[in-house]
């Protein structure tokens, strides 16, 4: 299955969680869209929970289902817990963490900096969005792209930088210092619905 490129609100909705990190989405019409949707009060089977759990953190992290499924697989096979692990890796992707240090409003407008190659790690030029960041690597930007009119508009909404990152604001770059805590990443989501999806 293709990236989905439908509308994001609507997804949302269905999923019922804030894909965009805002909440912008569910605060007016917090139910499933369509016409059944405000009075909505269907039974989900476990299937179901378990399908509902895959598809919210697979959409959250902009992955298609053969990258999302590759990714598990490599989870399973490292040491500890392989939800938490899965998580950390989602969570180590190029794209992701240049969207976390704030250099894009989304995670697709992260990879597509990314792709577009206006992002260095460890001052190389990466041009591949599911670049794995070791800790201990430097995310920065190509000095001909520190100009960008949506870096910098980025760089001036943005939150805040989560524990696991290290950001130099005169040098405009990101240290990925350690791998992140289970606790620090989406409380939205079951894991455990999505290793118990996987290993039917």
């Amino acid at each position: 299955m293709a990236r989905y490129t439908g509308p994001k609100f609507k997804l949302s909705r269905r999923l019922g969680i804030s894909l965009s990190g805002t909440g912008k989405e569910l605060s007016k019409r917090p139910f499933p869209p369509g016409q059944h949707g405000p009075g909505m009060r269907r039974k989900i089977s476990g299937y179901g929970m378990q399908l509902q759990e895959k598809q919210k953190l697979r959409h959250m992290y902009g992955l298609s289902e053969k990258q999302f499924r590759n990714l598990f697989d490599k989870a399973t096979k490292m040491k500890g817990i392989s939800g938490e692990n899965f998580m950390i890796l989602l969570e180590s992707r190029l794209d992701n963490l240049v969207y976390r240090l704030g250099f894009a409003n989304s995670r697709a407008g992260a990879r597509q900096l990314v792709s577009h190659g206006h992002i260095t790690v460890d001052g190389k030029k990466v041009d591949i969005p599911s670049y794995m960041v070791s800790v201990g690597q430097v995310i920065g930007l190509r000095e001909r792209s520190r100009g960008l009119s949506s870096i910098k508009g980025a760089l001036e909404n943005r939150n805040h930088v989560p524990a696991y990152l290290e950001f130099n604001e005169q040098a405009l770059e990101g240290k990925y210092i350690r791998l992140p805590e289970r606790s620090e990443l989406s409380q939205d989501v079951d894991e455990k619905q999505i290793v118990e999806f996987y290993s039917r």
